[in-house]
């Protein structure tokens, strides 16, 4: 392993967009163990502006000239999805550790030839920040201690008007991101696939009993409304996934708002709030702006751990072919046409 004088990881990034704000700010926690020397975008701009404002000393004009000059012991791959399995497979046959922003690549087969062909050194982790939210966090911790009891239905909605025109005729969610407006895979793979790894890691594996998805404008060409059915595998449970980004009378940045039923009780999300009713009666309120950064401060900070302790990922490339085989199993059932006019 490479290092500064000071023993420290040297870390580069991929990509310079609205995302790396939060990546950038959890490296920098972490800056008794790793220092920041590079970030690598082709708008120069937009890397220039990241290198001024997180004092990172220098930035590239692709991936592929940092690799060659910063000596780096870890990349964070932020760049879009599409870049996400040459990335990985460049640093990886370059001796670079890899932690990758979700999906691994742009579909399963893509992930699982891309799974297939990295070494066993150096290692590979994917950046699915979602689970590592402090209520689902301490919603596992409940569920590990049995204040559920038997779990019986799961439901999961997240709802946003960010596909509906604001008082300046603007689209919240395309202002916010405008690449959505260009994705052939939009709330499933873009969105949904958050909730899929979380409600993984809360009640175990499930299987995809059905899914619709539509489109609710022609300012994007993929889905922004999907209504999904998954049954738990160990149990035959079934779990309601829903998510529409044109509700009238939702905000406009949705949070989660998730009921798990349970023999000796309801377990509630609701934002930031989190509750427990039933034979245990008990609820916690969270700072909603804190827990999105500290999301990124714990999986990146696992990341490290683990490279330090040998300890397995969490969110291994294996782990997410789990959730990238429900997003297939999603799309292939709603058999959705993104050339289908919106209603």
């Amino acid at each position: 392993m490479s290092s500064n004088a000071k023993n420290k990881r040297r870390v580069g990034l991929v990509g310079a967009g609205w995302v790396t704000g939060y990546h950038l700010s959890a490296w920098q926690r972490l800056g008794d163990r790793v220092v920041l020397v590079g970030i690598a975008d082709p708008n120069l701009e937009a890397a220039g502006a990241r290198t001024a404002a997180f004092g990172i000393e220098k930035s590239y004009p692709s991936a592929e000239s940092m690799f060659d000059a910063a000596g780096l012991d870890i990349v964070d791959i932020c760049a879009p999805r599409e870049h996400h399995a040459h990335l990985v497979r460049l640093a990886a046959s370059l001796g670079i550790d890899v932690l990758c922003q979700k999906p691994l690549a742009v579909n399963l087969a893509e992930a699982e030839a891309l799974v297939d062909s990295l070494p066993g050194s150096p290692r590979v982790m994917v950046h699915e920040n979602w689970r590592f939210r402090a209520w689902y966090r301490r919603l596992k911790s409940w569920l590990d201690q049995g204040i559920a009891g038997d779990i019986r239905q799961v439901r999961l909605d997240f709802l946003s008007s960010g596909m509906l025109h604001d008082v300046d005729g603007l689209r919240p969610a395309l202002v916010r991101q405008p690449f959505f407006a260009r994705q052939q895979r939009l709330l499933v793979m873009e969105v949904l696939i958050h909730q899929l790894d979380s409600l993984r890691f809360l009640i175990g594996e499930m299987d995809v009993v059905a899914a619709r998805l539509e489109r609710s404008n022609s300012d994007i060409v993929a889905e922004d409304i999907a209504a999904i059915t998954l049954r738990r595998q160990s149990d035959g449970v079934l779990v309601q996934l829903t998510g529409n980004l044109a509700v009238h009378g939702a905000p406009p940045a949705p949070r989660d708002q998730l009921r798990i039923v349970g023999t000796s009780g309801t377990l509630e999300l609701n934002g930031n709030c989190l509750s427990a009713v039933g034979a245990i009666e008990q609820s916690e309120t969270f700072d909603a702006d804190a827990t999105y950064q500290w999301s990124y401060d714990a999986a990146v900070a696992h990341f490290v751990d683990c490279l330090d302790s040998g300890e397995p990922f969490e969110t291994s490339p294996q782990d997410n072919l789990e959730t990238l085989r429900l997003v297939e199993d999603i799309y292939r059932l709603a058999a959705f046409d993104p050339a289908t006019k919106p209603r």
